[in-house]
């Protein structure tokens, strides 16, 4: 049984372990998957990965649903398929995620430009008040982008920086990573056993 449809968004910051492994923890819950990805997340995954995000969404689709086992409940979109289901508000996502989210897409969704269909489905979210999470990944951050963060987060926008925690003695960047995505997936109240709850077995 279907559970949850999330919008899934990469983007080009740094981060994209957070986003695959995110990716990976939402098809395994059941929830449907509508993926999202840049230009520049294409130049990410291949630098920290040396993964190949094909430049045609559906070339991307195919191969992740046979690698998932995952039939049609993952569907990956173009940054300009403007008439795919995250654009409008007349069929919104039950959440988005963006992660990892850049300083230049967060400007965007701030200001409302919606020049893509990453921006489009999140100005989608804000209209309709449904849940948006941002990752953004940068450091330092200046006076823009907080203020920016501060704009989208008036808005209700959650803002969930990629920080690990220590205190459950992560022994690999796995677990590190495993640590952000749980918080991920607190926000959108998808169970998961990735990491254990403070004050049970910490």
């Amino acid at each position: 049984m279907l559970n949850k449809t999330i919008t899934l968004a990469f983007t080009g910051a740094s981060g994209l372990p957070y986003g695959l492994r995110l990716l990976e923890c939402l098809l395994a819950a059941e929830c449907r998957v509508w993926l999202l990805y840049s230009q520049a997340a294409q130049v990410v995954a291949q630098q920290e990965m040396q993964l190949q995000l094909p430049t045609r969404a559906a070339d991307l689709q195919a191969r992740w649903r046979d690698e998932f086992a995952c039939g049609d409940r993952l569907s990956v979109f173009g940054r300009e398929a403007w008439f795919a289901p995250p654009a409008s508000g007349s069929n919104p996502a039950d959440a988005m995620v963006i992660c990892p989210c850049s300083m230049g897409t967060l400007a965007a969704i701030a200001h409302g430009t919606s020049d893509n269909l990453i921006e489009r489905a999140a100005d989608v979210m804000l209209k309709e008040q449904r849940k948006l999470i941002i990752v953004p990944r940068e450091t330092p951050l200046s006076a823009i982008h907080l203020k920016n963060m501060l704009t989208l987060a008036e808005l209700g926008v959650v803002i969930l920086p990629p920080s690990p925690g220590f205190y459950t003695h992560p022994q690999t960047v796995a677990d590190m990573v495993d640590f952000v995505v749980a918080r991920i997936l607190d926000q959108l109240q998808i169970p998961h056993t990735l990491v254990p709850r403070w004050g049970e077995g910490v």
